[in-house]
């Protein structure tokens, strides 16, 4: 009896621990979710904004549409290009701050943490002077006589593509840097030393140990990419539309809830469906590294 009163109470422990941040998942995420899920086959009326209704009219108004089709295809490829930037560029940094015994270790984490800190409209804004045609990159531009008259920087998918990955950036590095400060860096100096070179010693010792972490830093930098609102409103303009700045749009300006509702449910799953598909492909890619 005495044995199996503790582990009794050892069972309960998890579930209570676990039961209040469940509580606030619940009631904070999952509760509006099927809210909006519910608002999505409503009708619209111009004058209640929605009545209720059971149908699939906002889902085939979506898919039916090319021009949000376009506005769904374009969020796709913008947010795989920005995390495989983020990735790209993000894992030279993440290394360096992984092996690095620098006493300024601490000083250049917080000059990466620094830009969290700002709101995305006070970035976006600084992108603006800086890609403006009066701006910092054209004139450093026209200054080393590159061009006669400013490009058009501003209000393009460049500038999305380019402010977006500079602030999903700092995630990815973090989340890399804390897979790579738990790789045991020896098993590359045995690499080295049979005889392996740097290209091999990457691809197929160090990129399969900290596949997980690239996996998770991909799905978390992805999902922010997806559900951008103020870079591409601010950076793109009218002439880049992204799923988030539209249904925005069909929620406050046109004042169609339901069909807003159907639109922030594609963007849900679309966001799922992707990040859940570029995990497996990373898992099995390493799965195939680790056999061979």
């Amino acid at each position: 009896m005495s044995r199996s009163a503790p582990t009794s109470q050892a069972r309960l422990l998890g579930p209570g621990l676990a039961f209040p941040a469940s509580l606030v998942v619940l009631v904070i995420i999952i509760l509006p979710v099927l809210l909006v899920f519910r608002y999505s086959f409503n009708h619209f009326d111009p004058v209640d904004m929605m009545a209720s209704a059971w149908t699939i009219d906002n889902y085939l108004k979506f898919w039916t549409d090319p021009y949000y089709r376009h506005v769904l295809f374009t969020t796709l490829w913008i947010s795989a290009l920005c995390t495989a930037l983020a990735a790209t560029l993000g894992f030279p940094v993440a290394y360096f701050l992984a092996r690095t015994q620098s006493r300024y270790k601490s000083l250049w984490i917080i000059l990466l943490v620094f830009p969290l800190m700002v709101g995305g409209v006070v970035r976006a804004a600084g992108w603006m002077v800086v890609l403006s045609n009066a701006g910092v990159a054209n004139a450093l531009l026209s200054m080393l006589g590159l061009i006669d008259q400013p490009l058009r920087l501003l209000y393009t998918p460049f500038a999305v593509v380019l402010s977006t990955t500079a602030v999903v950036m700092p995630y990815m590095i973090l989340t890399l840097q804390s897979i790579l400060e738990g790789v045991d860096f020896s098993v590359e100096e045995a690499a080295r030393n049979l005889g392996a070179d740097f290209r091999t010693t990457f691809f197929r010792i160090l990129l399969p140990i900290v596949a997980p972490g690239v996996a998770a830093g991909t799905m978390l930098v992805f999902i922010l990419c997806m559900n951008a609102y103020a870079t591409p409103v601010l950076l793109g303009g009218t002439g880049v539309t992204m799923m988030a700045p539209a249904l925005y749009d069909q929620i406050t300006r046109s004042s169609n809830w339901p069909f807003g509702s159907a639109m922030a449910l594609v963007l849900v799953c679309a966001t799922l469906v992707m990040a859940l598909l570029s995990n497996w492909l990373i898992h099995r890619r390493y799965v195939q590294t680790m056999e061979s």
